[in-house]
């Protein structure tokens, strides 16, 4: 039972983390309020990947843990958790409220300029997601060699 809920696991890891990775390189491509509006909403339309990746990574991480209860006294395996509902924190609060601000800023601009307060929001973003970026990183190395 433990592999198939690791296959999961990795499943649902490369569903929402592949998604989420190409989150900025998608937002980046936007020169115009039409095209950013369009990069925003397609985003919005997206990001249902790595929101089901995530909770069904904590379920799967939960239910290996309890088959394996030995993963709960695992440094490891207690720092991953930590890490991810770190994480929560900016992909279910942080990042959808900045993207809000930035929609409501699209939507007041009258011209195709990008106004300098939509390029502040983005760039505040960019930098939240290079956070969450870095956590899956550790989180990736933490699982794979589990140093303590």
């Amino acid at each position: 039972m433990y592999i198939y809920v690791l296959f999961v696991h990795i499943a649902a890891a490369v569903m929402g983390l592949g998604a989420a990775f190409a989150f900025p390189l998608i937002a980046k491509s936007a020169r115009t309020v039409s095209q950013a509006k369009f990069v925003l909403s397609m985003l919005k339309r997206v990001e249902i990947l790595p929101k089901i990746g995530s909770i069904l990574l904590l379920l799967t991480g939960i239910g290996m843990a309890i088959l394996e209860p030995s993963l709960f006294k695992a440094g490891w395996f207690i720092a991953s958790i930590a890490i991810y509902l770190a994480v929560q924190v900016i992909v279910a609060g942080i990042l959808p409220r900045q993207m809000n601000k930035q929609l409501q800023i699209l939507h007041a601009e009258n011209g195709e300029r990008l106004p300098e307060s939509y390029k502040r929001l983005s760039k505040l973003s960019a930098r939240w997601e290079k956070v969450t970026h870095a956590a899956a990183f550790i989180l990736i190395v933490l699982m794979v060699f589990k140093p303590f």
